[in-house]
């Protein structure tokens, strides 16, 4: 099963393990944006995402890297 915009818990356990050093909370949307596409479980439009959308991605990799 592909990842989609929806699954913000299991996009940021990815983001965490592909980039363990990286800050989200210093990344830009579009960085955030590209780098969830790039993810190679994700299966989603990239034309699908909003604001919100990658807000609650970068809020969920934050608390999951606390």
């Amino acid at each position: 099963m592909k990842l989609t915009w929806k699954d913000h818990e299991e996009i940021a356990w990815a983001l965490i393990d592909k980039f363990p050093d990286q800050d989200p909370l210093k990344l830009s949307f579009p960085k955030l944006h590209k780098m969830v596409c790039d993810l190679e479980g994700f299966g989603d439009s990239p034309d699908s995402s909003n604001e919100k959308v990658l807000e609650n991605i970068q809020m969920a990799w934050y608390e999951e890297k606390k």
